[in-house]
């Protein structure tokens, strides 16, 4: 049986291993990432691979506790702060939900038959997020919710590698039309000139670009606006459109409803950008927020002058590798 210095010796050389994969991989997946800024993707990258030390890490607290290694209060201390880690790390962003909402687009009358909208955002396929696993849980949550249409409203990137076009093959698997609009990552604010890669991606896999185009439904027309950041968000063609029908607008960045005019009936915009926060942390989330979002947008229905807004938490991660309390998701609404 082992001693107990030879165990924690061993705890280290795992540590040691551990660091050493981590900064193999974030080098060779950094030489293939579309970046601008080739160092920095190497740090996000390294501390994205160095978060898997949580893991013995955790086990180790546990061990050191046990052996008089670590006082109380400091196996207490690495045990709990590990555990919260990891959750954030390993679990809470690989827990994509479903939440529902109901919405009356028409004020003068219902629709004949309710529309299904699934939305989603910021997938961030990336340093971070969106790859296989995650991408395959989105699709067959969206395929077993059966939606009318899927609409995403921006973010597809966080600069991701230049096999873009393989790792969403995944959407062509989606049971229903998906529509689309550019985030600010994907309009190089910030981030690389990606634009014809992202473009590439999505054409041959099914996503239509919608930007600065109209799409024609029964009872509504949904219309795609461009990013708020990127300086693409007009919206003063609008009132010269036909007005026969409610508006759906599709754009990334919730702020932009604020430059939406008066239209007959009002409008429901669908964006993201927010992350819900991404880390849900008393005052401290709230303050970060302020600079996110002007207008204070945060998650979920927004009451404005000229139309209601909907912001989703989308799936995706940028800036750190965790999400706590704000799981990735996916809303579902009913337009009534």
């Amino acid at each position: 049986m082992l001693d107990s210095d030879t165990t924690v010796l061993i705890f280290y050389s795992i540590f040691a291993v551990l660091a050493l994969w981590a900064f193999i991989q974030a080098w060779v997946h950094q030489s293939r990432t579309e970046t601008i800024h080739p160092f920095k993707a190497f740090v996000h990258l390294l501390a994205f691979y160095l978060s898997y030390l949580l893991i013995p890490l955790w086990f180790f607290s546990l061990y050191a506790g046990w052996i008089g290694y670590y006082s109380i209060h400091q196996t207490t201390f690495v045990f709990l702060l590990s555990s919260l880690l990891i959750y954030a790390r390993f679990i809470e962003p690989h827990t994509v939900h479903v939440k529902y909402h109901q919405y009356r687009l028409n004020p003068h009358r219902e629709f004949s038959k309710p529309v299904k909208v699934a939305v989603v955002a910021d997938m961030h396929v990336g340093l971070f997020s969106g790859h296989e696993r995650q991408l395959k849980t989105i699709v067959r949550k969206l395929n077993q919710e059966k939606p009318d249409l899927v609409v995403v409203a921006g973010d597809w990137t966080y600069e991701p590698e230049n096999r873009l076009v393989h790792e969403l093959a995944v959407l062509k698997q989606i049971e229903a039309p998906v529509y689309s609009v550019p985030g600010n990552h994907d309009e190089q604010y910030p981030g690389p000139p990606i634009q014809a890669l992202l473009n590439e991606a999505l054409s041959q896999n099914n996503v239509i670009d919608i930007e600065g185009k109209i799409v024609d439904f029964d009872e509504f027309r949904l219309v795609g606006i461009g990013d708020l950041w990127a300086g693409k968000a007009n919206m003063r063609f609008l009132p010269e459109l036909p007005q026969d029908k409610p508006w759906l607008i599709l754009s990334h960045n919730p702020d932009t409803v604020d430059m939406v005019p008066e239209l007959p009936m009002r409008p429901l915009m669908l964006s993201g950008h927010t992350h819900g926060g991404q880390i849900e942390l008393p005052w401290i989330t709230n303050y970060i927020m302020k600079k996110v979002s002007i207008l204070g947008h945060k998650k979920g229905f927004y009451i404005h002058e000229h139309a209601d807004v909907f912001v989703t938490v989308g799936t995706g991660m940028v800036g750190v590798p965790f999400r706590f309390r704000v799981p990735p998701t996916i809303d579902i609404i009913e337009l009534k």
